[in-house]
């Protein structure tokens, strides 16, 4: 062993020197289909070429200082970044999003109870650029990119879906209540400001008692429904749905951190959340796990063992996972998870 390792070491830079070498390593030599316990240098290769098509410089010897070698056929070897890239079609658990943000999850497949027809499942914050509806932040019809911007879709050759729907996000703090305040705002401190007044006027949205969010959701309608699968990404196709339980056993697959378990700690939460530094939003009767997600995981579907849909997967801290419960998602857009 020690012997092949210090060829080894001599004969990999001089062998990956050669034209459509692309590895070279220590394993077991396959004789006629067969392996072998005798071990060789593997000398990994993009496609096996007959000898006369590849030139005598880029030939592998069939040993190396006594020591024989082998010649496997591995493909072109690419960094996987599948949840990142474009996907056709393309499954829940990969990159999505507005062609506004950055990125964030394709959910699920969920089908209207109206119509039938299929959707793609996600958060506001994802599909619909956090929007309360009177902002202009986002409106029905604008392009859905997979994957998001931040991981290279552009709209011209990656739009999927259409925005189609909304359950609005109630904030507080500096946001933009209506395009109509804030150019009011705008010509009161062009006024004040050729005034020379030191005075300066600022919209400033306060929540009230009954302006608490429940759920974080919205609907994208694909350009065909062969673009979109609803098996999640390493984990399956959801069975239906169910309420949370304590203690739970609960899992999520997300464009970021992949398929994650953990257990639910909280129901009925009432909760705080951050949209940026001067803009929150209170949601009630949601759902606590551990950590489970990073940024670009909003808009995973909470699943249990069985594959029953739990939670939205909305919000979270380097501690824990908020989720949206998944029954008020589906009612509120009016969408389940059988087709139709």
């Amino acid at each position: 062993m020690d012997e092949i390792f210090d060829v080894l070491k001599d004969a990999t830079w001089q062998l990956m020197s050669m034209k459509n070498v692309v590895g070279v390593g220590r394993g077991f030599k396959t004789t006629a289909g067969t392996r072998t316990s005798s071990e060789c240098i593997v000398v990994m290769v993009k496609k096996k070429l007959p000898r006369l098509r590849v030139r005598r410089e880029d030939l592998v010897p069939g040993e190396f200082r006594g020591v024989p070698t082998d010649v496997i056929e591995v493909g072109e070897l690419r960094f996987l970044n599948e949840r990142w890239s474009q996907m056709r079609p393309a499954r829940p658990g990969v990159s999505c999003g507005h062609y506004q943000i950055t990125a964030g999850t394709f959910g699920a497949v969920v089908w209207d109870e109206k119509t039938g027809e299929p959707f793609i499942l996600s958060n506001n914050h994802v599909l619909a650029n956090a929007t309360s509806g009177r902002d202009g932040k986002a409106r029905p019809g604008d392009p859905i990119l997979q994957p998001g911007a931040a991981d290279g879709g552009v709209p011209e050759r990656d739009k999927i879906a259409y925005l189609e729907r909304f359950v609005p996000v109630e904030m507080s703090g500096r946001v933009p209540v209506c395009l109509a305040t804030r150019s009011v705002e705008l010509a009161m401190n062009k006024w004040l400001s050729a005034s020379r007044s030191p005075i300066r006027v600022e919209v400033v949205a306060r929540s009230l008692a009954g302006s608490a969010n429940l759920v974080d959701a919205a609907l994208g309608r694909p350009l065909s429904p062969r673009l979109i699968s609803p098996e999640i990404l390493e984990l399956g196709e959801i069975e239906g749905s169910r309420e949370p339980d304590l203690g739970l056993r609960v899992r999520k697959s997300g464009r970021t951190t992949g398929v994650t378990e953990g257990e639910i700690q909280v129901v009925d939460a009432t909760v705080n959340v951050i949209y940026s530094d001067d803009v929150t939003a209170t949601f009630t009767d949601q759902i606590l796990t551990d950590k489970m997600g990073a940024g670009g995981d909003s808009g995973s579907v909470l699943v249990d063992e069985e594959m029953n849909a739990v939670g939205l997967l909305f919000a979270g801290s380097d501690k824990s996972t908020i989720y949206n419960r998944i029954t008020n998602v589906l009612r509120m857009l009016g969408v389940s998870f059988r087709r139709k």
